[in-house]
Protein backbone atom coordinates (compact mmCIF):
# COMPACT_ATOMS: atom_id res chain seq x y z
CA UNK A 1 0.00 0.00 0.00
CA UNK A 2 1.12 3.53 -0.82
CA UNK A 3 -0.14 6.91 0.36
CA UNK A 4 -1.34 9.14 -2.46
CA UNK A 5 -2.15 12.81 -1.99
CA UNK A 6 -3.72 15.35 -4.32
CA UNK A 7 -6.16 18.23 -4.36
CA UNK A 8 -9.67 17.17 -5.33
CA UNK A 9 -12.23 19.88 -6.01
CA UNK A 10 -9.95 22.37 -4.28
CA UNK A 11 -9.48 20.29 -1.12
CA UNK A 12 -6.27 18.50 -0.06
CA UNK A 13 -6.89 14.76 0.26
CA UNK A 14 -4.76 11.71 0.91
CA UNK A 15 -5.40 8.02 1.10
CA UNK A 16 -3.78 4.63 1.12
CA UNK A 17 -4.02 2.78 -2.19
CA UNK A 18 -2.68 -0.34 -3.80
CA UNK A 19 -0.34 0.39 -6.70
CA UNK A 20 -2.99 -0.91 -9.13
CA UNK A 21 -5.83 1.29 -7.80
CA UNK A 22 -7.44 3.30 -10.57
CA UNK A 23 -8.15 6.99 -10.07
CA UNK A 24 -11.89 6.35 -10.51
CA UNK A 25 -11.78 3.77 -7.68
CA UNK A 26 -9.92 6.17 -5.40
CA UNK A 27 -12.44 8.94 -6.09
CA UNK A 28 -15.52 6.74 -5.70
CA UNK A 29 -14.45 4.34 -2.96
CA UNK A 30 -11.70 6.23 -1.16
CA UNK A 31 -13.28 9.69 -1.20
CA UNK A 32 -16.98 8.82 -1.66
CA UNK A 33 -17.21 11.08 -4.72
CA UNK A 34 -19.63 8.85 -6.59
CA UNK A 35 -20.58 11.31 -9.33
CA UNK A 36 -17.76 9.97 -11.49
CA UNK A 37 -19.21 6.83 -13.05
CA UNK A 38 -17.68 3.56 -14.23
CA UNK A 39 -19.38 2.46 -17.41
CA UNK A 40 -16.99 0.21 -19.28
CA UNK A 41 -13.52 -0.05 -17.65
CA UNK A 42 -11.98 0.20 -21.12
CA UNK A 43 -12.03 3.98 -21.72
CA UNK A 44 -14.70 3.63 -24.40
CA UNK A 45 -17.72 5.33 -22.78
CA UNK A 46 -16.38 8.51 -21.12
CA UNK A 47 -18.63 8.26 -18.03
CA UNK A 48 -15.50 8.51 -15.85
CA UNK A 49 -14.06 11.75 -17.28
CA UNK A 50 -12.49 14.06 -14.69
CA UNK A 51 -9.98 16.89 -15.02
CA UNK A 52 -6.40 16.33 -13.90
CA UNK A 53 -4.34 19.50 -13.86
CA UNK A 54 -6.90 21.04 -16.19
CA UNK A 55 -6.95 18.26 -18.79
CA UNK A 56 -9.88 15.91 -19.34
CA UNK A 57 -8.87 12.30 -18.62
CA UNK A 58 -10.72 9.02 -18.40
CA UNK A 59 -10.15 8.09 -14.78
CA UNK A 60 -10.81 4.38 -15.43
CA UNK A 61 -7.49 4.15 -17.26
CA UNK A 62 -5.35 6.28 -14.94
CA UNK A 63 -3.79 4.96 -11.77
CA UNK A 64 -4.44 6.94 -8.60
CA UNK A 65 -0.67 7.12 -8.06
CA UNK A 66 -0.32 8.93 -11.39
CA UNK A 67 -2.38 11.75 -9.89
CA UNK A 68 0.05 12.21 -6.98
CA UNK A 69 0.26 15.95 -6.28
CA UNK A 70 -2.25 16.77 -9.03
CA UNK A 71 -5.26 19.07 -9.03
CA UNK A 72 -8.29 16.89 -9.78
CA UNK A 73 -11.78 18.17 -10.51
CA UNK A 74 -14.78 15.86 -10.52
CA UNK A 75 -18.41 16.54 -11.39
CA UNK A 76 -18.95 17.48 -7.74
CA UNK A 77 -16.45 20.31 -8.26
CA UNK A 78 -18.43 21.78 -11.15
CA UNK A 79 -21.10 23.32 -8.93
CA UNK A 80 -21.25 27.08 -8.46
CA UNK A 81 -19.57 28.42 -5.30
CA UNK A 82 -22.95 28.60 -3.55
CA UNK A 83 -23.56 24.89 -4.26
CA UNK A 84 -26.10 25.45 -7.02
CA UNK A 85 -25.62 23.96 -10.47
CA UNK A 86 -22.79 25.41 -12.52
CA UNK A 87 -23.41 26.93 -15.94
CA UNK A 88 -22.81 23.71 -17.89
CA UNK A 89 -24.79 21.57 -15.45
CA UNK A 90 -27.69 24.02 -15.58
CA UNK A 91 -27.61 24.06 -19.39
CA UNK A 92 -27.89 20.26 -19.43
CA UNK A 93 -30.93 20.53 -17.16
CA UNK A 94 -32.58 23.39 -19.06
CA UNK A 95 -32.01 21.89 -22.52
CA UNK A 96 -32.90 18.30 -21.56
CA UNK A 97 -29.36 17.09 -22.25
CA UNK A 98 -29.83 14.04 -20.09
CA UNK A 99 -32.22 11.16 -19.66
CA UNK A 100 -31.04 8.42 -17.32
CA UNK A 101 -28.12 10.65 -16.25
CA UNK A 102 -25.46 7.93 -16.22
CA UNK A 103 -23.29 9.57 -18.89
CA UNK A 104 -24.03 13.12 -17.75
CA UNK A 105 -21.04 13.63 -15.40
CA UNK A 106 -18.60 12.60 -18.12
CA UNK A 107 -20.43 14.69 -20.71
CA UNK A 108 -20.33 17.77 -18.44
CA UNK A 109 -16.63 17.28 -17.71
CA UNK A 110 -15.84 16.82 -21.41
CA UNK A 111 -17.95 19.87 -22.27
CA UNK A 112 -16.05 21.97 -19.72
CA UNK A 113 -12.73 20.89 -21.23
CA UNK A 114 -13.97 21.67 -24.73
CA UNK A 115 -15.24 25.11 -23.75
CA UNK A 116 -11.96 25.92 -22.00
CA UNK A 117 -10.08 25.02 -25.22
CA UNK A 118 -12.65 26.47 -27.61
CA UNK A 119 -15.13 28.95 -26.11
CA UNK A 120 -17.07 29.25 -29.40
CA UNK A 121 -17.38 25.75 -30.84
CA UNK A 122 -19.58 24.94 -33.80
CA UNK A 123 -22.11 22.12 -33.58
CA UNK A 124 -19.75 19.93 -35.61
CA UNK A 125 -16.86 20.68 -33.24
CA UNK A 126 -18.99 19.77 -30.20
CA UNK A 127 -20.04 16.50 -31.83
CA UNK A 128 -16.44 15.66 -32.76
CA UNK A 129 -15.19 16.43 -29.24
CA UNK A 130 -17.81 14.17 -27.69
CA UNK A 131 -16.82 11.15 -29.78
CA UNK A 132 -15.19 9.61 -26.68
CA UNK A 133 -18.44 9.84 -24.68
CA UNK A 134 -21.28 7.40 -25.19
CA UNK A 135 -24.89 8.08 -24.30
CA UNK A 136 -27.23 5.15 -24.69
CA UNK A 137 -30.43 7.16 -24.15
CA UNK A 138 -30.35 10.23 -26.37
CA UNK A 139 -29.53 11.10 -29.93
CA UNK A 140 -27.02 13.68 -28.62
CA UNK A 141 -29.07 16.54 -30.09
CA UNK A 142 -30.02 18.02 -26.71
CA UNK A 143 -26.55 17.38 -25.28
CA UNK A 144 -25.04 19.41 -28.13
CA UNK A 145 -27.73 22.07 -27.70
CA UNK A 146 -26.92 22.29 -23.97
CA UNK A 147 -23.19 22.67 -24.60
CA UNK A 148 -23.74 25.40 -27.20
CA UNK A 149 -26.08 27.23 -24.78
CA UNK A 150 -23.48 26.95 -21.99
CA UNK A 151 -20.82 28.29 -24.35
CA UNK A 152 -23.00 31.29 -25.14
CA UNK A 153 -23.67 31.97 -21.45
CA UNK A 154 -20.01 31.63 -20.51
CA UNK A 155 -18.98 34.02 -23.30
CA UNK A 156 -21.59 36.55 -22.11
CA UNK A 157 -20.41 36.33 -18.50
CA UNK A 158 -16.76 35.16 -18.56
CA UNK A 159 -16.47 35.34 -14.78
CA UNK A 160 -19.28 32.79 -14.40
CA UNK A 161 -18.26 29.50 -12.87
CA UNK A 162 -18.26 26.44 -15.12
Amino acid sequence: MTIVSMRVNGRAVAGEVEDRTLLVEFLREGLSLTGTHVGCDTSQCGACVVHVNGSAVKSCTMLALEAQGAEVTTIEGMAAPDGSLGVIQRAFQEHHGLQCGFCTPGMVMSAAALLRENPSPSEAEVRAYLEGNICRCTGYHNIVKAILAAAEELRAAPAAAE
